[in-house]
C-alpha cells in the first residue's frame, strides 16, 4: 500500500477511504472538504483513448478502470470505499495530451489561446459491490496568449503532467476569461459530484492517512 506519513491509526469500525490517485492536488481538494483518506494508491492503467471515444466517455472509462484496478490489490475481507477521477482536457472532440515535454505543452496554450474548451472529470466511487459513476463539464475561455506569455509559462513548470498543459490553480489562472461550471473539475476533482457520491454511502467525518 502507497501511504503518507504523520497519520493516526485506522479505526477498524468505520468505513475507510482509499483514493486511488497519485495526484497531490486531489488530496488538497478533499482536504478542503473535511476529508482525508485512509490510504492514497494510484492506479496503474493504460490511459490511451480508444478510437472514437469521446472526451466525456474517456474520463467516464478511465475513472472506472481505475477504480477497479485499485479493487484487485485489496484483501476480500476488507471492506474500502474506492475513490478513483481522471480528467480530461479536450477542445472540440480533440483530447489533449497530458504535457510530459514542453513543446507538448507549448503546443497545448497554442491551441486552446483566444478559444473554448471543456474540461471532463469522471469521478467513480465502488463500494460493497456497488459502482457509482458521475461526469463534471466545465467550460473555460482562455485569453489570447502572446509568444511571451507562453514562454514564462513554460519556464514556470507549472505544465508538467498537467492534461491540456496548463493547471488553473497557478499561474494560468490569469489567463482565463471565463468559467461556466465547476472550478474544482478543473483542478482536477469536481467537489460536488464527489461529495454527493460519497454522501450517498454514508461516509462522514475526517478520515486520516495510514502510516503502515
Amino acid at each position: 500500500m502507497t501511504s503518507l506519513k504523520g497519520a493516526l491509526p485506522i479505526d477498524t469500525n468505520r468505513q475507510k477511504l482509499w483514493l486511488a490517485s497519485a495526484s497531490p492536488r486531489r488530496l488538497d481538494l478533499l482536504t478542503q472538504i473535511d476529508i482525508k483518506p485512509d490510504n492514497v494508491g494510484p492506479a496503474d492503467i493504460d490511459e490511451t483513448p480508444q478510437s472514437g471515444e469521446t472526451p466525456r466517455e474517456l474520463a467516464r472509462r478511465l475513472a472506472s478502470e481505475k477504480a477497479a484496478s485499485v479493487l484487485t490489490n485489496i484483501p476480500k475481507n476488507e471492506d474500502w470505499i474506492i475513490l478513483a477521477a481522471d480528467t480530461v482536457v479536450a477542445q472540440g472532440r480533440r483530447i489533449l495530451p497530458k504535457a510530459d515535454k514542453e513543446e507538448t505543452a507549448k503546443a497545448c496554450l497554442q491551441l486552446l489561446s483566444g478559444r473554448a474548451h471543456r474540461v471532463y472529470s469522471g469521478v467513480c466511487l465502488l463500494y460493497k459491490g456497488k459502482s457509482m459513476l458521475r461526469v463534471a463539464d466545465t467550460r473555460v475561455v482562455m485569453k489570447k496568449l502572446s509568444d511571451d506569455e507562453i514562454k514564462t509559462y513554460l519556464d514556470s513548470m507549472e505544465w508538467q503532467g498537467k492534461a491540456g498543459g496548463y493547471a488553473i490553480q497557478g499561474q494560468a489562472d490569469a489567463f482565463v476569461k471565463s468559467l461556466n461550471g465547476s472550478y474544482s473539475n478543473v483542478v482536477g476533482l469536481p467537489l460536488y459530484e464527489t461529495s454527493s457520491l460519497l454522501t450517498g454511502v454514508g461516509f462522514k467525518g475526517v478520515h486520516s492517512v495510514n502510516n503502515d
